[in-house]
């Protein structure tokens, strides 16, 4: 596909065709997908100049579709969505994500000639938009690993990462990448041992990216090798991921392998290591299992969230994607209490059970919060650790306390009066001045 071609995504046939005979017509190159599967695949090895994407698909609906591009920093082309059965709401959230303008069936001739005129007259780069790390978090760990990988975006040479299963390789590694750029990663080791010469030219101007060294065969491994010394001169960066340490891999890859992939090594952090981000992390996987299964309105109820964030997450975000998913398919509309997902995590948690000691008067993960007390008092009890916690995340900052937990500012001093929670010195003297 030229980066000049228009690409159309719908699943009617006549649609495609109709639309590929007008804009052609008009002098414009076509590219045609009939579901969101195609169209991921066209947009990871190359960028169209603009999109014509159908919202009603069988297989990925195209608001999930631009939500996923938005993600990966993908959008950086004009996307104009179409549909016969869409309303407000959808066209409004579409334009939200980054859509340019809406279409609907069906489309006059002027109407699209117009849009698609007006679309492609904007500068290229007001639709850039520069990727980052938010889907790994915001606190403190991923801000210093988004500082690791920036001064590392667009240069050549291998990079290996490294970490714990589900630590969220793909999105450093797409985060490496340059907006326009392709991005490649064979599905198995059988796609890298038949044709790797076809992945190298797929991936010209961008990143090869190899999901899990660990897993790389012998005949994977040396149809790796066949393209090494053809990386540079085709401009594609190799970017691997590994579950297991140096010291494994050792005893896996061959010598001359092993130490051009490793040159330059970077530690992606587990979970564990930034569990402040886990509130955060579950309402947006939340939101997003709610758009793509198109759910009714549902949430975390506050001890659902410190629940969450007190479970022990060997499978890292994978491992809380898949929980929240199963929870938010569950649950009926509304608050998602702590009680279903405790459920739900006990068969997540080691040995099949949350740590907690028979007939403990205290709720696993909460220790204080007495169950034998009145419904107010026990209130008051999970408030103040929650608050208190809150403001430790939050380093005294009050201001963002109130933010998180969703009170105004002198509603949250009342509570902390009223809870005994003193409030921080630093925060008292910046307010005293």
């Amino acid at each position: 596909m030229a980066s000049q071609d228009i690409l159309i995504v719908d699943d009617e046939v006549g649609i495609r065709e109709l639309l590929s005979e007008i804009l052609q017509d008009e002098g414009y190159g076509i590219v045609l997908a009939e579901n969101a599967e195609a169209a991921r695949k066209i947009r990871n090895q190359s960028q169209p100049r603009l999109v014509l994407l159908d919202i009603w698909m069988p297989d990925t609906d195209g608001i999930t579709l631009l939500k996923e591009w938005s993600r990966n920093g993908q959008l950086t082309m004009p996307v104009v969505m179409m549909s016969g059965h869409a309303t407000i709401d959808t066209a409004v959230e579409a334009t939200r994500i980054g859509a340019l303008d809406f279409l609907e069936k069906p489309i006059g001739l002027q109407k699209l000639l117009a849009t698609v005129k007006r679309a492609l007259s904007l500068p290229s780069e007001t639709s850039v938009r520069a990727p980052t790390l938010e889907r790994l978090g915001a606190g403190s760990a991923i801000q210093e690993l988004q500082s690791t990988l920036s001064p590392l975006r667009g240069r050549p040479g291998p990079v290996l990462l490294l970490g714990l299963p589900g630590v969220g390789f793909e999105h450093c590694a797409r985060f490496l990448n340059l907006p326009n750029a392709p991005f490649v990663s064979p599905p198995s080791n059988e796609d890298l041992a038949q044709a790797p010469q076809e992945l190298l030219n797929k991936a010209t101007g961008g990143i090869l990216f190899l999901r899990d060294l660990a897993w790389l065969d012998r005949r994977a491994q040396l149809g790796l090798k066949s393209i090494l010394p053809k990386l540079e001169k085709q401009r594609v960066r190799l970017v691997c991921a590994s579950s297991k340490p140096l010291s494994v891999l050792a005893g896996q890859l061959e010598p001359e392998l092993l130490n051009y992939i490793s040159q330059l090594s970077i530690a992606i952090p587990s979970l564990a290591e930034h569990r402040e981000d886990i509130p955060q992390l579950a309402e947006k996987l939340l939101a997003d299992a709610i758009s793509v299964h198109k759910l009714g309105p549902r949430y975390f109820s506050p001890l659902a969230l410190q629940l969450l964030s007190r479970q022990v997450w060997a499978g890292n975000l994978d491992e809380l994607a898949n929980v929240v998913k199963s929870v938010a398919i569950t649950s009926r509309d509304g608050e998602i209490d702590s009680a279903p997902l405790a459920r739900l995590l006990s068969q997540f948690a080691p040995n099949g059970s949350i740590s907690t000691e028979s007939h403990n008067q205290h709720v696993s993960g909460l220790p204080n919060i007495d169950l034998s007390l009145p419904l107010r008092e026990a209130r008051d009890q999970f408030e103040k650790l929650y608050i208190e916690r809150q403001i430790d995340l939050s380093n005294g900052n009050m201001s963002r306390v109130a933010e998180k937990v969703g009170l105004e500012r002198t509603h949250l001093y009342r509570k902390l009066k009223q809870l005994g929670i003193a409030v921080p010195k630093k925060q008292r003297s910046t307010e005293e001045e």
